[in-house]
């Protein structure tokens, strides 16, 4: 294992990391501007999130005040805390957290890594496609960087973005009609996505459920092609791929979800957010469920969490964006390692 630290090597990286600051730079002029308020919220959770293929770092809480030890996680994201303050009353917030993700390891995934999101009252996720695609493009400005790039191609995010809809994509990409596959849209016919995936010479596995197969076919025929030239946003997700998003009130088919792709490579997720309580305990509970089902283990329900979108959160959007991504597009670098300022060991 090499030795980061050692000059020689940490010179290799030092231009990439002023970039880095530059980039940070931009960003906090960029919110300070749009009367955004910068927060910070705690790494340490009752629930580290529920997205069922994800895993969490779990440590135990020592309260001499209470008396008692309590089991708590490191954040997948700060999501819950985040949309608390929106409950709370904070019109237009953003962060940059340090976020934890076990079993994470690649040229693009770190167990620990740097997150930025940000949350606004009384906007669409159609209003944060546009605010997403003016961030990137100040971050590129603030790298000097003529285009975006990774892994020999380019994506110039100064020119208009391309938007495309997953069922959209699926069908430009595949000649597949992702939405047929899925008469009733929560519980989708993983029957009828395995006859079509095999149309198109992708062989599905023993026990593969729709989502499964779906993403069998997206990352080998869709997600590639993603980015090139020019950002992609990718929308309007099949409603069982809903997560925290809501549904399309004029489309209850799929949910007010898009992704951002830069060269083929996932930067950022974004929600038009589920207000409704009940509506996701039960997507909680669902989660639940299958990450039991897939990897013998699951991880709490964050009731106070449920308890505030009781209360009431107000109509709202957001996004997450992978901010060591950004940094590698923005400089050309093939390992996320590249753009840390130390990694983990």
């Amino acid at each position: 294992m090499q030795e980061w630290w050692r000059p020689d090597r940490f010179a290799l990286r030092r231009a990439r990391l002023d970039t880095r600051g530059r980039i940070l730079a931009a960003i906090r002029s960029f919110f300070a501007d749009r009367g955004f308020v910068e927060v910070d919220t705690p790494a340490l959770q009752v629930s580290p999130g529920l997205e069922p293929h994800l895993r969490a770092f779990a440590t135990e809480l020592h309260d001499p005040q209470a008396g008692r030890v309590a089991l708590r996680y490191l954040h997948t994201s700060p999501e819950f805390a985040m949309k608390k303050l929106i409950v709370a009353g904070m019109p237009r917030i953003w962060q940059l957290a340090r976020v934890f993700r076990d079993g994470e390891r690649s040229a693009t995934h770190h167990p620990e890594f740097s997150m930025l999101e940000w949350y606004r009252t009384g906007a669409s996720y159609r209003d944060l496609m546009g605010e997403c695609a003016a961030l990137v493009r100040a971050c590129q400005h603030a790298a000097g960087a003529q285009a975006l790039s990774w892994r020999g191609h380019a994506a110039d995010a100064t020119r208009e973005w391309q938007r495309i809809s997953v069922a959209e994509a699926f069908q430009k990409h595949c000649g597949l009609d992702l939405l047929a596959t899925a008469p009733d849209p929560l519980h989708p016919d993983t029957d009828r996505l395995a006859t079509a995936a095999s149309s198109i010479g992708i062989s599905p596995h023993p026990g593969d459920d729709w989502e499964t197969l779906f993403f069998r076919v997206f990352l080998d025929r869709i997600e590639p092609w993603l980015g090139r030239g020019v950002p992609t946003i990718l929308y309007d997700y099949p409603l069982s791929m809903a997560a925290l998003s809501r549904r399309r009130p004029d489309d209850t088919r799929v949910a007010e979800r898009f992704e951002v792709y830069v060269c083929g490579l996932e930067l950022a997720n974004a929600f038009g957010e589920l207000t409704d309580a009940a509506e996701q305990r039960a997507r909680f509970l669902a989660d639940q469920a299958r990450k039991r089902q897939l990897h013998s283990q699951t991880y709490p329900i964050d009731e106070d969490f449920l308890d505030a979108l009781e209360h009431g959160l107000p109509a709202c959007a957001g996004i997450a964006l992978g901010f060591d991504r950004l940094v590698m597009l923005a400089t050309g670098a093939e390992d996320i390692e590249e753009v840390l300022w130390a990694p983990v060991r």
